[in-house]
């Protein structure tokens, strides 16, 4: 499809298009789609734009992928069909292992996500050959990387399943989130929760480790310290319900 730039639904449209051409060369589940579509709803009730609450959530979030001694990005055909160059320079900006993990795991869908990968400037990525399992889920979605979530001590699982989310949390590592649902189970589940829309939001993210790396450990802890992410989950509610009710009146 071929859209204008001047038309007034632009980026959202060429977010589906890069979603529709991920299911196209097997990048991206059928399910993948409606999962997006849910998430964009959401994205209407928050105007389309970041939001304080989000940025509050990047970044602590940032902090604490810089502040950790194995961080990983897990990355599913949603993220690798939205922003894979964007995910590889949030790695190389926090030090952070890249692991190809998806819930409707085939092995042509994990090598075709890790060839995403490469091809936007990953030399190495993890989870084509899983040496781990996740405790507490059961099937191939509990396959891991030994090196990468299985031995991570922060992971950032953005655009996630509640199951997998919870299951990470249990087994003791640091979950962070990137999802526009805050009533999801991966939201109310996660460490840290990032209500903004993954495009937006991992470009920011990368911008946000450049000008936190340099700040010493202690700053980090702090900023850590006083992130609240049920807070920021309220203050999302809050957010959307004002908005709604503000739509409304104006019709």
């Amino acid at each position: 499809m071929r859209i204008p730039k001047t038309h007034p639904r632009y980026e959202s449209l060429m977010t589906r298009e890069r979603l529709v051409k991920g299911v196209k060369g097997g990048l991206t589940a059928l399910e993948g789609l409606m999962a997006h579509g849910r998430g964009e709803a959401f994205d209407y009730l928050i105007g389309e734009r970041t939001r304080p609450f989000a940025q509050w959530a990047m970044k602590a979030s940032v902090a604490a992928l810089l502040l950790a001694e194995r961080p990983v990005l897990s990355v599913n055909g949603n993220v690798a069909a939205l922003c894979p160059k964007e995910m590889v320079q949030l790695a190389k900006a926090t030090g952070a292992s890249l692991e190809a993990n998806i819930f409707y795991r085939t092995e042509a869908r994990i090598r075709k996500i890790v060839g995403a990968l490469r091809n936007a400037g990953a030399k190495d990525v993890l989870g084509i050959r899983p040496d781990a399992r996740i405790k507490g889920l059961n099937g191939p979605r509990a396959r891991c990387a030994k090196e990468g979530i299985y031995k991570a001590d922060v992971v950032l699982v953005p655009l996630e399943d509640g199951d997998r989310t919870e299951a990470l949390v249990a087994n003791g590592k640091f979950v962070i989130t990137i999802d526009l649902n805050p009533l999801s189970r991966t939201a109310r589940a996660a460490n840290m929760t990032i209500v903004d829309n993954i495009v937006r939001a991992v470009p920011e993210m990368t911008r946000l480790a450049k000008e936190l790396k340099p700040y010493p450990r202690t700053r980090l802890e702090t900023i850590l310290k006083t992130y609240d992410n049920k807070k920021v989950l309220t203050e999302a509610l809050k957010f959307m319900s004002t908005r709604l009710a503000q739509l409304a009146n104006s019709h």
